[in-house]
């Protein structure tokens, strides 16, 4: 053990237990280990991330259930190829432990796993501990925590993480107690305790299953309450109502109870005559179902259409195809129903829908649907929320009604497709024999099979939807799945093809069949494991026992990928969770998966990257998501040449436009959560030429040259938000002609808590006239704005050609919308957390630009801001973490230093200088003298922005030389640098994980 250990431990134990503020590495900091996703904090994600770090393991819980392994099963199976040996006990106690859970465990080589029989030790067995060791170090896990879902993602869970030597009396003392349960008699080895346990609890299982049966429970107890959502619906329907509204719509993800939300405020609202449409005729009866069960009998309910005439019904259930004939729809008045309610309203554009529409006069129209994005058509005049008069009654996204437990937890695992064909080879009308054959071929198929069977479901057995690229392949890979061996049953796998062309028969036959079960087959008709599709699974299919969805295909976009993943989020008896297997091939869309599994549309780059790495810390609930390393790479990728931005901001620009009924502005953007306004400016330059883009001569000429120029320099310079002075200036300006400091110090003080930095106040000034360039002829451009002068007595003069130009009601209307989004985003990121006394906040981005602005520099100094910077008493290093590689006879590319600059854990960073400055020179002492040191770090040269990882002391210097690239040994300086504050793991597990360069083949 070294004595840089040592001290770390020592550190460690400082900051945990005697001063909080104190520094030190949280490798060896003890810590508190608890279930919070809003904090980025799961148990799950602290025990992954020491299974990662350690060379062995040792568990003891007394319950493990497949739940909780299930979001495990990546990280093992990558222990198991580097052959990292684990020991895991776990008991008999209540027969909780679930065989299915311990025998997935047994087959992994690298694990030992045994049960401890408290019934033979005659004694309570409760533990719940997690033993990690590397090399000479332990590190403990002790808590509450369970191998169960809940226990290790979302129920409130104490446990303590300790960090010890192996002398330490702690770690001897666990350990100790571990090997002596794992030695005793009583600890059996698998094939001494599976069959008989196994027998034990399905015995237990079905009498548990029958004492639920013959349970006397009061009518009251099963009577359907609607939930939080629901209740929110119906008391803003209300209100839209008594406002004298006659439409409304209820967005709401799938899964999450539409159809009773609807029911519930039917019968809370007292409509007594109800027309409810859908699209297929299956759907009818399944709503007819679900709102016999609120209404029970106390009104009538009919179907109209596919052979049924029940019209005189209090409430009919029809299909749109159905009602659009005139021999159906002329059976009722025009004022016959008191409401019509239009499920997967997103239709309702089409001719089919607006024929019924423009007939009848209810009192209420109600539109519900998960996706109101997605339409049958362009025509921006029927856009859903127009066509529902822009009256959202109730809106749940996917992440809302994850936190609210309305959904079944999910388990995503993003895998590698081994497929090489990419976008454009797959959409290909007539695709190649040879490509045809990357995606139906037995390699692929053995690996979907492969992983379906490993990461399981949840149930006895499979009920899964296998979403493909293109018809052929789907009938393809059916017709081969129907000749291969399930590894579960040992009988073949029985699967069907589902496309357009079914009949309405065939589908429901498909969909019972694969919701049956077994011990319910007969001749006639037998269950299914798998259905192959393309499109037609995508909405309006409730088949609530889905517990596997596997993608075959590339993500197009967000709304289909939720739509996709929507069919296994119902919950079910008996279905705890259901497993998400994505096949990530080489594909441009692949950075759509994490935009549409966090729910961030904001499209900005650095966001997406963020949460492939932390995603599972963040995601609410018992759901996790998880990608293997050459996904993650293929997501990077993606994100890094991010094609058909402008295609993404318009189809963006064109659904908040139908939302809010007029042309949206960057703020709008940004209160909505859309695409960030910062990557529109980053394609356009200004919004004006957005606009004059998407809306054409609507706003061509609406603002003139001068305008259009100071709209440039202000969203380049000031919409990001870095600091407020420029904003609150402009702000004042718009109805005041002069500002007096003092009054405007007095006014900050009480708007942001703290005093006005003159010197940044008076650089905010020189910015406001146009000075923030890098080159003359930027100033040449900008030095015109006109915007203000600043005299001797510290007043601030609005100048007449600005005040002018504020009399034009569309520069003015822009001009304001930066100022709102510049402030809205300081609030958001940088008004909080400031790091010692310096502009930056911890682990936000920033441009080398925006470390000119925040340093007052007078001037953009990016260009010169390559490596090491000092700026007054601050010296700035900027890394690439990896670096792009140069032609083959180049050792570095021109102006980068070395390769090796990397965190050794999260407080040490090694830093070599650039060429040529050896330890003497003063580019070194300007880094040592500087009384403040900053550290900026990108992943790769595809990021604009670096991350600040805060300042940082020099604790080692030492004189090295390299070779340049003309084969000449040149000076160099290493250093070794300690972190004030320990580097985020999230951050630090992103900025380490490896960027792999694939040759890829096409076909």
């Amino acid at each position: 053990m070294t004595n840089e250990k040592l001290a770390e431990i020592r550190n460690g134990f400082e900051t945990a237990y005697i001063d909080g503020t104190f520094s030190s590495n949280l490798a060896y900091k003890p810590q508190f280990v608890s279930n919070n996703h809003k904090e980025g904090k799961k148990v799950l994600s602290s025990i992954e991330d020491e299974l990662l770090a350690c060379n062995q393991f040792q568990i003891s819980v007394a319950f493990i259930t497949m739940s909780g392994i299930t979001p495990l099963l990546q990280t093992l199976r990558v222990l198991e190829k580097k052959n990292i040996h684990g020991e895991i006990l776990t008991t008999n106690y209540l027969n909780f432990s679930e065989p299915k859970a311990l025998e997935k465990l047994n087959r992994l080589k690298n694990i030992t796993l045994k049960m401890y029989d408290v019934e033979a030790a005659d004694e309570g067995f409760h533990t719940k501990g997690y033993i990690f060791k590397k090399e000479e170090i332990y590190r403990i896990i002790i808590g509450s925590s369970n191998i169960t879902s809940a226990a290790l993602t979302s129920n409130r869970e104490w446990n303590t993480k300790l960090v010890s030597t192996e002398q330490g009396e702690m770690a001897q003392e666990i350990v100790a107690e571990f090997k002596e349960l794992w030695k005793s008699r009583y600890a059996l080895e698998f094939d001494e305790f599976y069959e008989t346990y196994s027998e034990q609890y399905k015995t237990i299982k079905r009498q548990r299953e029958i004492a639920k049966l013959d349970e006397i429970t009061s009518i009251e107890k099963y009577r359907l309450k609607p939930n939080s959502m629901q209740i929110g619906f119906i008391t803003n329907l209300r209100k839209i109502l008594e406002s004298g509204e006659k439409k409304a719509l209820l967005i709401s993800a799938t899964g999450t109870g539409k159809t009773y939300a609807s029911a519930f405020a039917m019968r809370e609202l007292g409509f007594k005559r109800v027309l409810f449409l859908v699209h297929r005729g299956q759907l009818a009866r399944q709503t007819k179902k679900s709102y016999e069960k609120v209404f029970a009998k106390s009104v009538s309910m009919g179907l109209a259409g596919a052979g049924y005439h029940e019209y005189d019904c209090d409430y009919v259930f029809a299909t749109v195809q159905t009602l659009n004939r005139d021999e159906h729809l002329l059976e009722y008045a025009s004022e016959e129903f008191d409401c019509i309610i239009l499920d997967e309203a997103h239709h309702t554009s089409a001719d089919t829908y607006q024929k019924v529409m423009n007939y009848f006069k209810p009192k209420l129209w109600l539109g519900m649907t998960a996706t109101p994005d997605k339409r049958d058509d362009n025509i921006e005049s029927k856009n859903i929320y127009e066509i529902f008069d822009y009256q959202i009654a109730y809106e749940i996204r996917l992440q809302q009604a994850m936190e609210e437990n309305m959904l079944c937890p999910f388990h995503y695992f993003g895998i590698s497709d081994i497929s090489i064909i990419n976008d454009k080879q797959i959409k290909t009308k007539n695709i190649s024999e040879r490509d045809f054959n990357h995606i139906t071929g037995d390699e692929r198929i053995r690996h979907i099979i492969e992983q379906a069977n490993y990461y399981g479901y949840s149930g006895d057995r499979v009920k899964g939807l296998i979403f493909c690229s293109r018809l052929d392949e789907s009938e393809r890979l059916s017709e081969k799945f129907n000749h291969i061996m399930n590894p579960a049953t040992g009988k073949l796998y029985r699967t069907i093809a589902l496309n357009g062309n079914a009949s309405e028969d065939e589908r429901q036959e498909a969909f019972e069949r694969l919701a049956m079960d077994e011990d319910k087959a007969c001749d006639k008709i037998r269950p299914l494991d798998y259905i192959f599709s393309v499109e037609i699974l995508n909405e309006g299919v409730d088949i609530v026992e889905v517990n596997q969805v596997i993608m075959l295909r590339p993500t197009q976009s967000p709304i289909v990928f939720i739509q996709q993943l929507g069919r296994g989020l119902r919950k079910a008896e008996g279905k705890e969770y259901v497993v998400i297997l994505d096949f990530i091939g080489n594909y441009n869309n692949n950075f759509m998966i994490p935009i549409a599994l966090s729910g961030d549309r904001s499209y900005n780059p650095d966001t997406i990257r963020k949460y492939v790495i932390s995603g599972n810390s963040t995601i609410p609930g018992a759901s996790t998501v998880h990608f293997d390393e050459i996904a993650k790479d293929k997501i990077f990728s993606s994100i890094d040449k991010i094609k058909g931005m402008k295609s993404i901001i318009k189809e963006s620009y064109i659904s908040l436009k139908n939302r809010l009924g007029r042309v949206p502005y960057l703020f709008d953007f940004y209160e909505n959560g859309e695409i960030d306004p910062l990557v529109i400016i980053r394609e356009y330059k200004t919004y004006q030429s957005f606009l004059e883009f998407v809306e054409k001569e609507l706003y061509m000429g609406k603002v003139t040259e001068q305008e259009l120029v100071t709209l440039e320099y202000l969203s380049k310079t000031i919409l990001s938000g870095l600091r407020p002075y420029e904003l609150e200036i402009l702000k004042h300006f718009f109805n005041n002609e002069v500002i007096y400091v003092d009054q405007m110090k007095q006014e900050f003080q009480e708007a942001y808590g703290y005093e006005v930095d003159l010197m940044s106040f008076e650089n905010a000034i020189e910015i406001l006239q146009g000075k923030f360039v890098s080159k003359e002829d930027e100033y040449k451009k900008y030095c015109h704005i006109d915007i203000i002068n600043y005299d001797e007595k510290r007043t601030l003069q609005r100048l007449n050609s600005f005040a002018e130009r504020l009399q034009h009601m569309e520069f003015y209307k822009q001009i304001n919308d930066i100022v709102e989004v510049g402030l809205r985003r300081y609030r958001d990121k940088y008004s909080i957390d400031q790091v010692e006394n310096t502009p930056f906040v911890l682990y936000e981005k920033y441009s080398r630009r925006d470390v000119s602005l925040l340093m007052n520099c007078g001037k953009d100094l990016s260009s010169t801001m390559y490596g090491m910077k000092r700026i007054d008493d601050d010296v700035f290093i900027f890394v690439t973490y990896h670096k792009e590689e140069g032609s083959d006879d180049k050792n570095y590319v021109d102006g980068k230093p070395d390769y090796a600059d990397a965190f050794e854990d999260n407080m040490i960073f090694r830093w070599d200088s650039q060429m040529g400055r050896g330890i003497d020179s003063s580019y070194v002492a300007d880094v040592l003298t500087a009384p403040r040191k900053h550290l900026f770090v990108k992943k790769s040269d595809a990021e604009i922005y670096f991350y600040y990882m805060g300042q940082f002391n020099v604790i080692e210097i030492e004189p090295a030389r390299k070779m340049d690239n003309n084969g000449k040994e040149r000076d160099i300086t290493k250093f070794q640098m300690k972190m004030h504050h320990a580097v985020r793991e999230d951050l630090l597990r992103y900025l380490r994980s490896k960027i792999k360069k694939e040759k890829v083949k096409t076909g």
